[in-house]
This record gives C-alpha cells, sequence and structure tokens, in this order.
C-alpha cells in the first residue's frame, strides 16, 4: 500500500538518475578529475615543491609564438571550414544539376570516417614537393618541375584540418538547411533572388545555431590533435600539442605541460562561453 502512494514522478526522477549515474561515474573518473588534477598541478613547481606561476612563466617565455600560431591556425581552419559547410549545404538545398548534387552527397562525407592520424600520413604524401599534388600539376602543364614547392608546412596543418573537419560541420549544416521551411525560399526566388542572396539572407540566418556548434566542436578537436602538426610540420613555430608532448617525452616537465594544457582550456573555454552567453539570450526571448 505504502508503495502504490508513492509519487510516481519522484519514481521517474530517480529511475533517470540511475540510468545516468554510469555516464556521470565515467565522466568523472576518465574526464572531470584528469582535468582537474592538470588544471591544479599546472600552478605546482616540482623544482621547489611550491605553488605559483612559474610553470606559466617558463611557458609563455619559451613557446608564445606556438600559442600565437595555435591560434591563428585553428582560427584560420575554422573560418574556412565554416564558409565551406555553408557552400556545401547551401548548394545540397540550393543546387539544381542532380549529378553534381549526387557526386557531392557521395563525395565530402569520406573523411568522416579517416583517422586525423591517417589525414596527415596522406597529406605527406600528397601536399609533398614530390607528392601526388604538384606531379599532378606538372603532368597536366600547369606547373613547371622547378616551380614545384612543399606544403608541408603551415599550409598543410590548415589543409588537413579544414579537409578533415568539413564533412563533420557540413553535415550538420546541410541537416539542418534541409529541415526548413522551404516556402520562404520559393517566395524568394518567385521575387527573382539569386541563390547566392537566398542562401546568405534566408537560409544561413535560420541555421547560424547549428553552424556554430559545429564550428566550436571542431575548434576544440582541432585543439587537441598531436598527429597532424608532429608529421606536417617540422619547423617553428609548432602547436602546442607538440610542445606538450616534447616537455613530456623529453623532460618529463608535467608542470609546463600542464600550464600549457591550461592555455589550450582557456582559449576554447572562451569560444564556449560566448557561445552559451549567446544561448542564454536567445533562450530568455519570449516567444
Amino acid at each position: 500500500m505504502y508503495a502504490c502512494k508513492k509519487d510516481p514522478h519522484m519514481l521517474s526522477r530517480r529511475a533517470s538518475l540511475y540510468l545516468v549515474a554510469p555516464a556521470i561515474l565515467l565522466l568523472g573518473l576518465l574526464f572531470l578529475y584528469p582535468l582537474g588534477f592538470s588544471l591544479l598541478w599546472s600552478f605546482r613547481d616540482e623544482e621547489t615543491g611550491g605553488w605559483g606561476l612559474q610553470n606559466f612563466i617558463k611557458a609563455f617565455s619559451l613557446y608564445s609564438n606556438d600559442i600565437l600560431f595555435t591560434l591563428i591556425i585553428v582560427t584560420l581552419s575554422t573560418t574556412v571550414i565554416g564558409l565551406l559547410s555553408v557552400a556545401i549545404g547551401g548548394y545540397l538545398t540550393l543546387g539544381e544539376n542532380r549529378v553534381a548534387l549526387a557526386l557531392l552527397r557521395w563525395l565530402y562525407r569520406w573523411p568522416l570516417f579517416i583517422p586525423f592520424v591517417v589525414a596527415a600520413q596522406l597529406m605527406r604524401t600528397f601536399l609533398a614537393k614530390n607528392g601526388m599534388m604538384n606531379n599532378i600539376f606538372v603532368s597536366t602543364g600547369l606547373l613547371e618541375p622547378l616551380q614545384a614547392a612543399s606544403f608541408l608546412d603551415w599550409r598543410g596543418i590548415v589543409i588537413t584540418f579544414v579537409w578533415k573537419q568539413t564533412p563533420f560541420v557540413a553535415l550538420l549544416v546541410a541537416g539542418a538547411m534541409a529541415s526548413l521551411d522551404r516556402s520562404t525560399i520559393e517566395a524568394a526566388r518567385n521575387l527573382g533572388a539569386g541563390r547566392l542572396r537566398i542562401l546568405v539572407g534566408i537560409v544561413v540566418p535560420q541555421v547560424g545555431t547549428t553552424l556554430v556548434v559545429g564550428l566550436i566542436l571542431s575548434y576544440v578537436v582541432m585543439m587537441s590533435v598531436l598527429s597532424v602538426p608532429l608529421m606536417l610540420n617540422a619547423q617553428t613555430p609548432t602547436m602546442m600539442t607538440v610542445d606538450m608532448a616534447w616537455r613530456i617525452n623529453a623532460y618529463s616537465d608535467y608542470g609546463v605541460a600542464n600550464a600549457l594544457g591550461f592555455v589550450s582550456y582557456a582559449m576554447t573555454a572562451v569560444i564556449a562561453w560566448f557561445y552559451l552567453r549567446q544561448g542564454v539570450r536567445e533562450g530568455g526571448k519570449p516567444a
């Protein structure tokens, strides 16, 4: 009798807590605990046993150029990814050539299934001075053999990031565009608006939130990639992930590595903060 009198809503809430408890436990053990430990010990001076900003001072004195390089590379890649994703999604939504649409739908998703380390190895053979790209240009007469140049530098990192992450964002954006009410698009066409104007003025504003989410996720992913800068950029400056790996493997200097990790957390947190603030503002608007 007592069990029957229990609030069904309370039972439902308890059941929900039991279901999400394993996921919360794994999140805490595998992510939150290492994250908190790394952030805390970035202020630990292993030489003196005290606490302070010594690791950050050393990190900025040694790797300030790499921190700026990382910010520029990831920001540039994110911008290009956004432009290409909008272009791909826009053509899939507004395009009329069935053959081109079928080929685009089939081709643009392939990089989704390729890991970053494999993508970096592919780009090493594709972008090298004697790689596939230059050989194609030379064989077609578009480039002289002596004019061939290697793209295994910052350009190779950007190309790899863009090639790898554009399908992910484009898939989100194209799905959001496909779910839009086409009456506004058809009305704009009837009034004589071109596809570019419809895309920029009508379609993109309605999928802006989805686009921003995809770009933020891509930004965070690119900030954490080690294989691409390690394999494609054998010069300085380089990205912070390479510096962190170098400090740990060469010097066992976890303090400076944690300090660099703290800086990368801050760089991604700023982007996430702007997005969350915008989401709160939009959520607070009356319907």
